[in-house]
């Protein structure tokens, strides 16, 4: 054969075009596992986000603060509280995951979760499905098998109302709100089954001061992004009342109706003076922020410090009790 590479030789042939080419697809090689780490973890990340670490998170320590609070004293056993935690964790990821796979439209609509991994199109419904029904599936056999079966029905029954009851509803009536309140008060109660194996009305009262809490905090919420909610159809307080007259209203009432209740957990024996005294502090403080929204629910600024002081008002009431 030629030594020159000419019409009819095979390019192979040469050492040297096959020394380079082999260099060439081993830097294609190097170039495309670089290009591997960096996808992973944007795939954890946006399957992470399916799950709303945030609320998820917050779901746990109210679960947690539930079982503190039906723990005999000394009684604590750190077992069963890691596995009713993992498990309460799984069920409400899993109830995060499956309402944004079924609001996924919703969300590409509204500015501030158009990026979430379902409406950008980075998961595909499918998996996100898969991916919702194996937590549910998996924390509820955790509570079921490692807890105890109340606290599995508990867990269970916050998930199924969540998406079947409140996520639908959103874009039906402004009642869906205090529907939706529902199971999100009901992490307390986990706790509180795990650690009696009975629902005593102790852990009604957690769920009270849980479900009262979350009225003016929510309504805060759809008033600072109302056109957002309107953009996307939702039949919020503040998309349907434009003025605000009623959701500032709205968020007074439950805030006053938060007090007494916030209160019981001294008059009961479950805590001492420092939570009386610290619950009502926090109770007026809360109160005189939706006071003034009440006065003004036009201006953002006054629906902002029901929101913040709400995210002060929560970790702080729990903390008392647990330490009280």
């Amino acid at each position: 054969m030629s030594a020159v590479a000419g019409r009819g030789t095979p390019v192979a042939d040469s050492p040297v075009t096959t020394d380079s080419g082999q260099r060439t697809a081993d830097s294609g090689q190097r170039t495309a596992d670089s290009s591997l780490p960096s996808h992973a973890p944007s795939r954890i990340s946006d399957y992470l986000q399916l799950t709303k670490p945030r609320i998820t998170l917050l779901v746990v320590i109210s679960a947690l603060v539930g079982y503190l609070a039906g723990a005999p004293p000394g009684a604590v056993e750190p077992l069963l509280l890691a596995n009713t935690l993992f498990g309460t964790s799984l069920v409400a990821a899993a109830a995060a995951a499956f309402n944004q796979l079924i609001e996924r439209q919703t969300d590409a609509e509204m500015r501030r979760t158009a990026d979430r991994p379902l409406p950008a199109g980075r998961i595909e419904p499918d998996a996100a499905a898969l991916f919702a029904f194996g937590l549910f599936t998996a924390g509820s056999a955790w509570l079921a098998g490692l807890v105890n079966p109340l606290a599995a029905f508990v867990g269970a029954f916050t998930t199924a109302s969540y998406i079947l009851l409140y996520t639908p509803l959103k874009r039906v009536t402004t009642l869906a709100t205090v529907i939706g309140a529902v199971p999100g008060a009901l992490p307390p109660m986990i706790g509180w089954a795990a650690a009696r194996g009975r629902l005593d009305v102790e852990a009604w009262v957690l769920f009270g001061i849980m479900f009262l809490w979350q009225m003016p905090h929510f309504l805060a919420i759809a008033a600072l992004w109302r056109a957002d909610y309107a953009r996307a159809g939702m039949r919020v307080l503040p998309v349907v009342e434009p003025d605000g007259a009623s959701t500032g209203r709205q968020a007074f009432l439950y805030a006053l109706a938060l007090m007494p209740v916030s209160l019981l957990p001294a008059l009961l024996g479950m805590a001492g003076p420092v939570y009386f005294a610290g619950a009502l502090a926090l109770g007026l403080a809360f109160l005189a922020a939706t006071i003034r929204f009440a006065s003004r629910p036009a201006e953002p600024g006054r629906a902002r410090a029901v929101f913040r002081l709400s995210l002060l008002y929560l970790p702080g009431l729990w903390l008392l009790l647990v330490v009280g």
